[in-house]
């Protein structure tokens, strides 16, 4: 008894001393050595406004910091994208982030946009059921509309055709917002590929956010 007794107490020392799933994505935050270059003013302004704003910069910008000209265009596109105004709500077009991300199985991408998804719904199941399977959730027309179109061009954009736009309109998306759909679809479509060729690691932060 005494025996198994201790292989208990060590089974459960070596569980306790395993390092959590997240360990070193604060540090190693791709798999490539790259230098930082020095903050150009823009940049370090923008840093410290994501360090006030959210209490951390996104490591998806510390990823894009050896090069000025990247990261400030890799900003740009993404605030013009997803903060500007457009007739999808910030929370459509995370969505649209997050059901790319899952077909792609982007980790930093599903991470980082599935705590967006709980943060602007204040519905943590709608979080996981995105990251998971958004067929799974309660969604409306118009999101389960958007969200068909976004996986189809993901996955097979060559099929895309009038019937497929013609299901959005009909779903209440103006012309404009189609185009906005394809857009942010299109750009997380490239920074899932960019984001899994390196390896990016999400901020663990994400990870207990808004549940």
């Amino acid at each position: 008894m005494a025996k198994r007794n201790n292989k208990r107490v060590a089974a459960t020392s070596a569980a306790t001393a395993r390092p959590g799933a997240a360990a070193g994505d604060d540090t190693a935050i791709t798999a490539l050595t790259l230098a930082a270059a020095p903050l150009s003013p823009e940049m370090a302004a923008y840093f410290a406004k994501c360090q006030e704003k959210l209490g951390f910069v996104p490591n998806v910008l510390k990823a894009h910091a050896f090069d000025m000209a990247k990261l400030s265009a890799f900003a740009a596109m993404y605030n013009d994208l997803m903060l500007a105004p457009s007739g999808l709500s910030k929370l459509e077009r995370e969505m649209i982030a997050v059901a790319v991300s899952a077909q792609n199985r982007c980790y930093y991408c599903l991470v980082a946009h599935g705590a967006a998804v709980r943060a602007l719904s204040g519905d943590p199941v709608l979080g996981e059921l995105m990251v998971m399977n958004f067929r799974a959730a309660r969604l409306s027309q118009r999101e389960r509309a958007m969200l068909d179109f976004t996986v189809k061009l993901t996955a097979e954009p060559w099929l895309i055709g009038e019937t497929d736009r013609e299901a959005l309109r009909r779903a209440g998306f103006s012309d404009r917002d189609i185009w906005d759909i394809a857009a942010v679809a299109g750009f997380f479509n490239m920074s899932n590929r960019v984001a899994s060729a390196v390896d990016m690691r999400p901020n663990s932060v994400y990870h207990g956010q808004n549940r």
